[in-house]
């Protein structure tokens, strides 16, 4: 397993606090898993999915009960970025602050670098 520390992505108070919410209702053993694939209207998009299967190779960040899980491949995508839960006027949704984003699409789950 990498070290988490060499590749700093955090969770924000909000985040962890939604996260752990939707893991409690979920299978033992289940993490939130963070992707980047190609795609999406800025060349980038960020995947959210629920996920049992973990790898000797993914990160692992866990806060307040909120279990995280990052591939390495998407990994530098996104290192040294916050995840965080936003509630506004546009809805409900996981936004990840990311520092090498360049630009966003408006719904903020595709980015370019």
């Amino acid at each position: 397993m990498l070290d988490t520390v060499a590749h700093p992505v955090t969770i924000s108070e909000r985040a962890a606090k939604r996260i752990a919410r939707i893991l409690s209702a979920e299978p033992d053993g289940t993490a939130l898993r963070i992707s980047v694939s190609g795609g999406g209207c800025s060349g980038f998009q960020y995947g959210f999915d629920l996920d049992r299967d973990r790898t000797d190779e993914d990160i692992v960040i866990e806060r307040e009960g909120a279990v995280v899980l990052i591939d390495t491949v998407s990994l530098p995508y996104i290192d040294g970025s916050e995840i965080d839960f936003v509630d506004d006027l546009m809805g409900q949704a996981f936004k990840v602050n990311n520092p090498h984003a360049t630009a966003s699409c408006g719904c903020g789950t595709s980015f370019s670098i």
